[in-house]
This record gives C-alpha cells, structure tokens and sequence, in this order.
C-alpha cells in the first residue's frame, strides 16, 4: 500500500520463480494488460486461510493507479492495534519499506505522522504525511474507526525525496469474542512522479499483503499486546462488555 521499494529491482526475478501461484502468475503475466483487466469490480488477489487475510484490488474510473481493500482476523485485540498504529516511531519495524517515521503532531484524536518510503535504485525515495483522524467507539460492539489521508502541504517538500500525494486509507478495528479482531481496510496509494509500470503494479498488488502480516506481528507482540500505558481514548476489546 505505499511507493516503489528498492528491493523489488533485485528480487523481482527470484519471486516469480518461486513465490505462491497466484503471484507467479502476475510476475509472467504483461502487468500493463492485467492492470488493463481490473475494472471498478474488486477483484481477488489474496486469500492466506492460515493467517486469515484476503486482500482484493480494483481500477476505479480516473484514478492512475489501482485501490486495494484487506480483511483479517486476528488473534489480538482493538487496543493492541490501536497501540501499534499510534506509535509513529516503530514503523520501521512493520511497515513496507519504510526507512524512517515520526509524530509531527498529536491530539486526542487526530494524528499526523511522517514515513519516508525506500524507492528502486534509480529513483528518489518517497516521503508522505499521513493525517488520520479517529472515530472513537460509542458502544463495546462498535468498530474504531482510523480515517487516514495523505496532507502532501502539512510541511515544506524536501528534495530529493518526492512528495506522494495519496495515500489514503480508511482503517475498521472490531472487536470480536475470545480476544480476537476483525480488520479491514480500504484504500488507494499515488506514489508521485515517474514510476515504472511494472514495479508499481506488483507493489501495489503484494504491499497491503505484507503490511497486513506486520501489524499482524506486532499487534501479537507483547509489547502492545499486555501494554499498560493510558491510551488517549477509550477502547473496547470485548464486543459483550458493558459500555
């Protein structure tokens, strides 16, 4: 779910050989033809039964590059991943090629937050600023809410790195019975300037795949997990709990 990462030039040749069916097919497929394919339709591209993740794609009208969708469940709790989608500094840990991240600025319930993504050898590398606003649950049943879009103006530009101007996201945390969550998130990422086709479709079909096994890792840690620090909001892990 992000811009171009600078492995991909190396290992594109290697994962078509011998990564699962489905992305073998895409690395021999023309990737122009199949982002040809996709229509505003979402589309399958992932379906991981051991890990409970799916992840689907689709080309909406007047939009340069595809939007993605992912659902998991997951054996951890709406606080945890609260916790780690709050903690700006350890990004790095979890989050697709992303070489450096911070907090500009902090509310109760708003947050900005500053990624710089790695890029292909011969490209400048990314940075974005990410402001979500959260919805905060009403009742134990109900989804958090992480609405996230990109502020391209919140600071000055710092080149070399190009500014990417989406990268848009709506995130829903529901609680589920025996400490388990129910995830799903929605979205469209432009990587600004010139990209190569080929390098972009594969990222943007594999990214929100891997990003949804990160989180899952961190959101099983217990470092978040059995944190004890205050939260800024309430939450509520058991969708049965009294409100």
């Amino acid at each position: 779910m992000t811009s171009l990462w600078r492995f991909v030039q190396c290992s594109f040749l290697g994962l078509a050989i011998t990564a699962t069916p489905v992305i073998s097919y895409a690395a021999l497929e023309d990737l122009d033809e199949l982002q040809d394919k996709l229509g505003n339709q979402w589309v399958l591209v992932k379906n991981d039964q051991r890990r409970n993740i799916k992840t689907w794609a689709k080309q909406e009208d007047g939009k340069r590059y595809r939007s993605f969708k992912v659902e998991a469940t997951l054996d951890s709790t709406v606080e945890a991943g609260a916790r780690v989608l709050l903690d700006a500094d350890n990004y790095t840990k979890w989050y697709w090629e992303v070489f450096e991240s911070k907090m500009l600025k902090a509310n109760t319930a708003e947050y900005y937050i500053y990624l710089k993504h790695r890029a292909p050898i011969s490209l400048p590398d990314r940075d974005v600023i990410l402001h979500a606003n959260v919805l905060l649950q009403k009742k134990s049943s109900d989804p958090l809410i992480i609405n996230v879009k990109a502020a391209p103006n919140f600071i000055p530009e710092a080149p070399p790195l190009i500014r990417m101007p989406a990268e848009d996201m709506i995130v829903k945390l529901t609680p589920l019975a025996d400490n388990k969550v129910f995830l799903e998130a929605e979205g469209y990422v432009d990587p600004g300037g010139r990209v190569p086709t080929w390098a972009n479709n594969y990222i943007q079909r594999n990214a929100p795949y891997s990003i949804l096994v990160g989180l899952l890792r961190m959101m099983t840690n217990d470092t978040y997990r059995k944190a004890k620090s205050p939260l800024p909001f309430k939450v509520y892990n058991d969708p049965n709990a009294s409100s």
